[in-house]
């Protein structure tokens, strides 16, 4: 049973669960595994990291782990989750590994690993790495020392795909400097996009306003990034600028706020998108696969349109599973992990940013009059963190309430409660006709988790 890897990697705080003798180990295990299952040797891995202090050290150990066994190893350094998925594909590498926890605070850390072909490793792979790290021998038997792998830090990655994102938007609005006249705040979360976002946007061409672009190690999404959307909103209404995008640490997600500091969503940017290229006759399939927790308004505003909104388990490896299923060409999640399945294999901020500016030149309208596309219908999302994420499914009090929302909501709202894949905590979203539909279902339910659980 997998009890290691979550929905998105191996999650836990730095020197707690992930000490550099475990991720040695794991390096150690994943190389086994690529030693076993990849047709040429030696195997080739792709190694990147976000800015937290731990990242360094960790990926140390990795590197330890994997050339230890006799898998060649390159550093990228710090760069966005979805550029080490764009360059394994570019550079025929055999696995890409990130060592990021996304949004989550800087102690924590995680390990992400990505196959050759863009996508998520395979489950029954990553299972196979669990077996190998749990039935280990002592002493190890390593391999003799001609056969330990080679280790390179290698810059040319990060350029290159840098080089990428500025020729995916030339090539998109046929201008080399289409931002030119625009004003964009951006807030980096102090993470992966800091070395990436603002020389991009000023390469096109646009007046920048940048935030959180200065990580310390320690500071990655404290009181910035899309988890603090506030930021941006002050940035926007501080530097007058015409639209502001904030990241999250690792830089997979992006979301925005209009002129007005109003914000906007990963619901929002994928319904623009979505509408536009089914007005040009180009949305085929006609479908957006989205999860659950996405906004009953959006899938509305769709149907009206001709086109299905599909909704998946909430976590962008499931996103992208239905849309390769299905051949569509957008999906994502309201938090703003959006996937462009014509330009990356997996949700990319910086593209999404690409993709909504390119928007907003061929609509040529104020970004406020475009970039709210469907009326929402009224929503809340708690997260409460708890010891055992899984005991709400057969709590009595618990499940008594959540039949008493169910009933409640009948025919004119929904609820969604699981527990996160990322963090021991459960999420209930309620959404509902009418604010106050809405606090007459959630509070309860809350308060029923709390006690029993929190």
């Amino acid at each position: 049973m997998r009890n290691l890897f979550g929905t998105d990697g191996v999650r836990g705080q730095a020197n707690a669960l992930l000490t550099p003798d475990f991720v040695m180990r794991l390096g150690r295990a994943v190389g086994q595994q690529l030693l076993r299952t990849t047709s040429h040797m030696p195997p080739r891995v792709l190694i990147g990291r976000d800015t937290r202090r731990s990242g360094a050290m960790l990926e140390t150990a990795l590197i330890s782990g994997l050339t230890a066994v006799g898998v060649h190893a390159t550093s990228a350094g710090v760069v966005p989750t979805p550029a080490i998925a764009y360059l394994v594909r570019e550079g025929r590498y055999d696995l890409g590994i990130v060592l990021s926890a996304s949004h989550n605070p800087a102690p924590d850390n995680g390990i992400k690993l990505i196959g050759g072909d863009g996508y998520k490793f395979p489950d029954e792979y990553e299972a196979e790495i669990e077996r190998l790290l749990n039935e280990a021998p002592e002493p190890f038997p390593y391999p003799a020392p001609d056969q330990i792998g080679l280790w390179e830090l290698s810059a040319r990655e990060a350029e290159q795909y840098l080089l990428y994102l500025l020729h995916l938007m030339r090539e998109m609005t046929g201008e080399r400097e289409p931002l030119r006249g625009m004003h964009i705040a951006v807030d980096c979360a102090n993470g992966a996009a800091s070395a990436f976002a603002p020389v991009l946007l000023s390469e096109l061409g646009a007046k920048v306003s940048a935030v959180a672009c200065e990580p310390n190690g320690d500071n990655i999404n404290e009181g910035c990034g899309s988890t603090h959307i506030d930021h941006l909103q002050r940035t926007v209404r501080e530097t007058g600028a015409h639209l502001g995008v904030a990241f999250d640490g690792d830089a997979d997600r992006a979301l925005f706020c209009d002129e007005n500091a109003e914000p906007v969503d990963g619901d929002a940017i994928m319904t623009l998108w979505a509408l536009t290229r089914q007005q040009q006759g180009s949305l085929q399939p006609p479908l957006v696969v989205a999860t659950e927790m996405s906004n009953l308004g959006m899938e509305k505003r769709l149907q009206a349109e001709g086109i299905t909104l599909l909704r998946t388990k909430v976590g962008d490896r499931y996103v992208a599973e239905a849309m390769r299923a299905h051949h569509a060409l957008i999906g994502g999640e309201q938090s703003g992990h959006l996937i462009f399945a014509e330009r990356a294999t997996t949700g990319d901020g910086l593209i999404t940013m690409l993709e909504t500016l390119n928007l907003a030149l061929r609509l040529q309208r104020p970004f406020s009059e475009i970039a709210h596309p469907f009326e929402p219908y009224p929503q809340k999302l708690v997260t409460i963190p708890v010891q055992d994420k899984h005991a709400w499914q057969t709590h009595p009090e618990i499940q008594a309430q959540i039949a008493r929302v169910q009933a409640l909501l009948a025919g004119r709202g929904r609820l969604n409660i699981r527990a996160s894949g990322t963090e021991n905590a459960i999420r209930i979203m309620v959404e509902a006709e009418t604010p106050a539909l809405v606090d007459e279902a959630l509070q309860p339910l809350v308060d029923a988790v709390r006690n029993a659980l929190a």
